[in-house]
């Protein structure tokens, strides 16, 4: 610690390419923290026992195969199952696409017997919306979100189904609104709307009597992997194979339909600190080659080769790890922003701590040869001007 004060005036003796580099690393390192917690989210998935008797049966090969509304009751005749419903994929958006909506065509019984004891809602209203056959029930969020309010005619656009008359806008009457009993399932509700499965297959224009994929609710959470089993054997070589998984797995693999996206967050991560490295090593190279002479000084003094080694690389790890700390924090001031983008997916700040290693590694390769260079000048050369 003794020669602290001597590397940070070095540090800073350039304070405006100092400065220029520091946040060079604070937003490489802000970028690695927010990446690799997401793919950290996608490669360990919560294990919490939260929805852990909600399982999902999908087509074996692809969410975007549908499955026949008769596999209901064969489904519903497995043993341990409590309760099933069908849901489909709508695909929506309000005005514009950015302005997305997760708009779900649902069973009022069979969804809200799966979903028992989940939603707050008004009785009144949960009446209003069982006699609307075009009413939509929508998280109050949403409402909040886009200044809606009950009474409202709301034109969704799907990006999917078309009406008989060739039509992708649908048109829906807000007749009720709800929350969800779960604190930490708000975010993931935030952008729901819920409306009848009848009203949207009697006005498609294709894929009638088709679901897009059902989900049961298990009388006993232990057997969930038995009844997957079964389920999936009940179909087996039929025209309409299945896949039955946890709802938390399935809402994951919802999110990978967009690409590999471990694959995507490492290129990302990989082009941005190729770049950095060369921008730091560039920084240590120049700042070593202008203090020769001072370093030639402190050899003079009586500094060894491997003091003189080990200032050069301290300075290096002093800058990585200060730029390292600060964009590691912004990364996780950013988590509960990324959580509810990414609809309530479980984000562990655990996956922060690399980032201190991979600083370490930052600073030794981009410090390193500098020092070497240092550790083997001569006095007299340095001195007189021949390094």
């Amino acid at each position: 610690m003794k020669f602290f004060p001597l590397i940070w005036a070095t540090l800073w003796r350039k304070k405006a390419r100092t400065i220029f580099t520091l946040l060079s690393i604070v937003v490489a390192f802000l970028l690695f923290g927010v990446l690799e917690t997401v793919d950290y989210a996608f490669a360990h998935p919560s294990t919490g026992t939260s929805g852990a008797n909600l399982l999902i049966t999908l087509n074996k090969y692809s969410i975007t195969l549908s499955l026949p509304f008769s596999d209901e009751q064969e489904i519903r005749s497995v043993p341990g199952i409590a309760d099933v419903t069908w849901l489909t994929w709508f695909g929506a958006y309000y005005q514009e696409p950015k302005q997305f909506v997760f708009a779900l065509p649902i069973d009022i019984d069979t969804y809200l017997g799966i979903h028992k004891g989940d939603f707050v809602y008004d009785d009144t209203q949960m009446q209003a919306f069982r006699n609307t056959r075009d009413g939509a029930f929508v998280n109050t969020e949403l409402m909040k979100k886009h200044g809606w309010k009950i009474g409202d005619r709301i034109p969704l656009h799907s990006t999917i189904w078309t009406q008989k008359n060739g039509s992708l806008d649908w048109n829906f009457l807000v007749v009720g609104v709800y929350d969800v009993t779960d604190p930490t399932q708000r975010n993931q509700q935030a952008s729901t709307f819920l409306f009848h499965y009848d009203y949207f297959d009697e006005g498609r224009s294709f894929g009638k009597g088709n679901v897009g994929w059902y989900e049961e609710r298990v009388e006993d959470a232990a057997q969930s992997a038995a009844i997957s089993a079964r389920i999936d054997a009940l179909f087996a070589n039929s025209s309409n194979e299945t896949k039955t998984q946890p709802a938390k797995d399935f809402a994951l693999a919802f999110i990978k339909q967009l690409g590999d996206i471990g694959f995507v967050l490492r290129a990302i991560l990989g082009a941005v600190f190729f770049t950095l490295l060369f921008l730091t090593g560039n920084t240590m190279m120049q700042s070593v080659r202008e203090r020769i002479p001072e370093l030639a000084v402190l050899k003079t003094l009586g500094f060894t080769d491997a003091n003189v080694l080990g200032l050069v690389l301290a300075e290096s790890l002093l800058l990585c790890a200060i730029g390292a700390l600060l964009g590691l924090a912004a990364s996780y001031g950013a988590l509960p922003i990324i959580k509810q983008g990414l609809q309530g997916v479980e984000l562990s700040p655990l996956a922060l701590l690399p980032g201190i290693g991979v600083a370490v590694l930052l600073a030794l390769i981009v410090g390193l040869p500098p020092a070497l260079r240092a550790k083997r000048l001569n006095i007299v050369d340095a001195l007189a001007g021949k390094h």
